[in-house]
């Protein structure tokens, strides 16, 4: 088997592995307020819009099958009836940017070791280069990953509403 197959096998393996926590991220809303508790539970921000259209933010206080309260002491109790849709933001792992800002660094590490190094006397030190630069690049993508705010998913959708 030559390099450039097998170097595509590898990479087709982890464009892959990236797709997965789309995919496990990727659930329909409940329709009940029933099933919220699948979901949500108490200390959970979400934002919960009523069938005016407005939006409020807040931390479940408490959940039932008919009402939820935002806040402490009934600050937000919205009834079932009420909530045209529910949103939360889901935390996010920096494992993937971190491990994109690892290939990004380690490999442009790697690229500058073959057009530099000279023979194989050079292979300790471009080793350490990749190590280095690729722990830099691990350091850097975590946290790009870390200022980006995911997208708030829609858990609940209320009967009748888009």
């Amino acid at each position: 088997m030559n390099t450039i197959a097998s170097a595509r096998r590898i990479l087709a393996a982890g464009a892959a592995l990236l797709l997965i926590p789309a995919l496990a991220g990727a659930q329909e809303p409940v329709k009940s307020f029933d099933q919220l508790n699948t979901r949500l539970k108490v200390g959970d921000t979400i934002w919960v819009t009523d069938a005016q259209g407005r939006e409020v933010q807040g931390k479940i206080h408490s959940l039932s099958s008919d009402a939820l309260t935002l806040g402490a002491e009934g600050s937000n109790t919205f009834a079932a009836r009420e909530v045209s849709a529910i949103r939360e933001r889901r935390p996010d792992s920096l494992k993937n940017g971190a491990l994109i800002g690892l290939g990004v660094g380690a490999g442009l590490a790697l690229v500058a070791c073959f057009s530099l190094a000279e023979g194989s006397d050079d292979v300790g030190w471009c080793a350490a280069v990749v190590g280095f630069y690729g722990a830099v690049g691990a350091g850097i993508g975590a946290g790009v990953d870390a200022a980006i705010k995911g997208p708030r998913l829609v858990i609940y959708r209320g009967a009748g509403t888009q």
